[in-house]
């Protein structure tokens, strides 16, 4: 894995934990982290980072509970796309019902909001 993809912004006020999260995602959507890639273990990437190995911890245990990475032991965490479509579709489905309501009350239309999906679509192919 590139640990260049890794920006964390110390000043947000997104955990660390779920920024580390987002970022391996992202990487993973852009197709800079691959399915079987193996992520950097705890200590490693908490120094690289100059974070604490227990956010790192935190942000591993999201993902394997998303099951986007797996822990093996030998290994460490490995990424493996959970390939239960329809576990994916209801999470997407609860997480987009939140974001369309904080766009619909700030006046983003419907249109506005088919053409936004369609733009982060394009940026990961």
């Amino acid at each position: 894995m590139q640990i260049e993809l890794i920006e964390i912004d110390f000043n947000s006020e997104e955990a660390i934990y779920m920024q580390l999260r987002n970022q391996i995602i992202l990487g993973i959507a852009t197709s800079q982290i691959r399915d079987g890639d193996t992520l950097p273990s705890v200590r490693q990437l908490a120094d690289i980072i100059g974070i604490n190995m227990h956010t790192v911890n935190k942000a591993y245990a999201v993902l394997k509970q998303e099951g986007i990475v797996s822990i093996d032991r030998r290994r460490g965490a490995v990424i493996c796309i959970d390939t239960n479509k329809l576990f994916a579709m209801e999470d997407l489905r609860a997480d987009l019902r939140v974001a369309l309501a904080k766009g619909r009350c700030r006046n983003i239309t419907r249109q506005e909001a088919h053409q936004l999906i369609d733009e982060i679509y394009n940026d990961y192919e």
